[in-house]
């Protein structure tokens, strides 16, 4: 099977600035905890990664804060898949766990150690792409990002990183960014039933070419779950792959890294990249 026939690729692709990615990607945040709170055996994770792998993923996010236990996803994705032949690894700096895991924020001064962290454990020498995430969790960044995004920029200059990204902006954000440095990415919180508020930062920037890559785009939701499961069962599907695919109909500039810890799972994601919704599915869904 050739690369281009390969599952993830069957909703296209798309350039992260130098770098071209299927549409259909993996997020590696789910990829050690089981749904029940628990931690993943450490050879099923490398499973995942590898069968991602094999069914034509060849994007990746992760950041160096996501951990459970002693591993670190960074950590396994480095054992299941490093040299990275032809697969582009994008993490994010401004969270970080101090070692007692506990959450803080860094200060433009300590990103380059964020940076440096990210270098050693993955096993590389420079980073595809890094995302600059302000705020908390999932709450919205507020005020400026120049001085932080500011200072990747000049690790940009000096050849560690060769593409940046922001994550948990607004529009605002976007535009004071693209003034410091070039913006391949912009990841928030988006999906059919969260956060449309976004919707406009989605179409700002498909006006920039730049690509839109939600975080927890199957989350779900409530009055809205029904039309989910009406259009699953027109073609045979998971509620969860109606949400991907309507995550991908966004734009060709809109990418999904869904996460999971589990091989079936994950299979059934990739396949949501070949899924089709008609103009009445869209119209169901609302």
């Amino acid at each position: 099977m050739t690369t281009n026939t390969l599952p993830a690729a069957a909703a296209g692709t798309w350039k992260l600035g130098s770098f071209e990615v299927n549409r259909l990607g993996f997020g590696a945040m789910r990829l050690m905890s089981t749904s029940d709170g628990g931690i993943r055996a450490r050879e099923t994770a490398l499973a995942v990664l590898r069968r991602a792998v094999e069914l034509g993923v060849n994007h990746i996010d992760t950041a160096e804060f996501y951990f459970a236990g002693p591993r670190s996803a960074n950590e396994l994705i480095n054992s299941a898949l490093s040299p990275y032949d032809d697969l582009v690894i994008t993490t994010k700096v401004g969270p970080g766990r101090d070692f007692e895991g506990t959450f803080y924020t860094a200060r433009p001064e300590q990103l380059r150690a964020q940076v440096e962290q990210n270098l050693r454990e993955l096993g590389l020498d420079h980073l595809d792409v890094v995302n600059y995430r302000i705020g908390q969790a999932l709450d919205r960044g507020e005020g400026s990002l120049a001085d932080g995004f500011g200072a990747l920029a000049e690790l940009r200059e000096a050849g560690l990183i060769r593409e940046l990204g922001i994550s948990n902006v607004g529009p605002e954000h976007l535009s004071e960014a693209l003034e410091i440095a070039p913006v391949v990415c912009v990841q928030n919180q988006y999906g059919l039933t969260a956060r449309r508020e976004d919707d406009e930062l989605v179409r700002m920037c498909a006006e920039r070419g730049i690509a839109f890559v939600p975080f927890f785009a199957m989350a779900s939701g409530s009055a809205e779950e029904a039309h989910v499961a009406e259009v699953a069962r027109r073609h045979g599907v998971t509620p969860a792959q109606v949400r991907l695919a309507w995550t991908l109909h966004q734009g060709p500039h809109v990418l999904a890294i869904p996460g999971t810890g589990d091989v079936a799972h994950l299979e059934q994601n990739v396949a949501a990249a070949a899924l089709e919704l008609t103009a009445e599915d869209l119209e169901t869904l609302g």
